[in-house]
């Protein structure tokens, strides 16, 4: 499989970051509806948390890697066989995935932030607090967080639902592609 993308396919990096982004967004939302429910005797009470903010964190830095690899690299353009209809809803659904996506990220920061301490990572380094101290910080961004998190779960399942009506009843290149086989 070669590197960058073609005209007729994903190269390996953005195959790779595609399900690396996938696996880790499930991850987490598995990861976090099990924390929210951790009662104080929990050995887990403390480091579940700190393992979904330092898995989040990753994922913010593999995301603005992926944003700069679409530059670098430009996906291959969408099939001939689409509908103006399939390219505008697949336009917004993939913006709709990485600005939801960001902005998770960001009220998960101003949730982890709110009380002006940093973030550490993994214990390796530490995230500082930049914003902190608004009205209602937590409880606001954690709402955002919440509801962010449902509607993007449920948004990748139909994503993945899409293609694989475009691999099984239309039979094009769709997931061949993403899979990073030749259209």
């Amino acid at each position: 499989m070669q590197l960058r993308n073609s005209s007729s396919r994903y190269g390996w990096i953005s195959v790779f970051l595609h399900w690396g982004v996938a696996l880790a967004v499930f991850g987490l939302f598995a990861l976090g509806l099990w924390m929210i429910d951790l009662d104080y005797y929990s050995t887990w009470r403390k480091d579940a948390p700190e393992l979904h903010k330092s898995i989040g964190l990753v994922l913010l830095a593999v995301m603005l890697l992926r944003v700069l690899w679409r530059f670098i690299s430009p996906p291959p353009p969408t099939l001939e066989s689409y509908s103006r209809m399939t390219r505008l809803g697949a336009k917004f659904g993939h913006s709709f995935l990485y600005l939801g996506l960001f902005a998770v990220m960001i009220a998960g920061y101003l949730i982890s932030t709110a009380d002006g301490v940093g973030i550490p990572v993994f214990g390796l380094f530490e995230v500082p607090a930049l914003v902190s101290g608004l009205p209602d910080q937590a409880d606001t961004a954690g709402l955002i967080h919440f509801y962010l998190a449902w509607a993007l779960v449920i948004f990748s399942g139909l994503h993945a639902l899409a293609a694989l009506k475009h691999h099984f009843i239309d039979r094009d290149a769709t997931l061949a592609r993403m899979l990073g086989r030749k259209a």
